[in-house]
């Protein structure tokens, strides 16, 4: 099953890269560029076609090492 972990700072956490980029943007001629913020997608297959299961093993992922929840939240697609 493919697996796809968004990943986002969390509202009120100060997201360096997105400011930098949307400065870039205002910069290359995009000045209606706003709140810009930047994640990562984590994809990656599991072996398994129970999606219960799935979404579970993903989520202990998740709290273990693919995100720090502390400042992170993160989304879950199963495919």
């Amino acid at each position: 099953m493919k697996v796809r972990v968004h990943v986002f700072l969390k509202p009120g956490v100060l997201d360096v890269q997105g400011k930098a980029v949307e400065a870039a943007l205002h910069g290359l001629g995009w000045p209606g560029v706003a709140d810009t913020r930047v994640g990562k997608l984590i994809e990656f297959e599991l072996d398994t076609e129970d999606h219960v299961h799935a979404e579970a093993e993903v989520r202990r992922m998740c709290e273990t090492l693919l995100t720090n929840t502390v400042i992170e939240s993160y989304r879950i697609e199963l495919a």
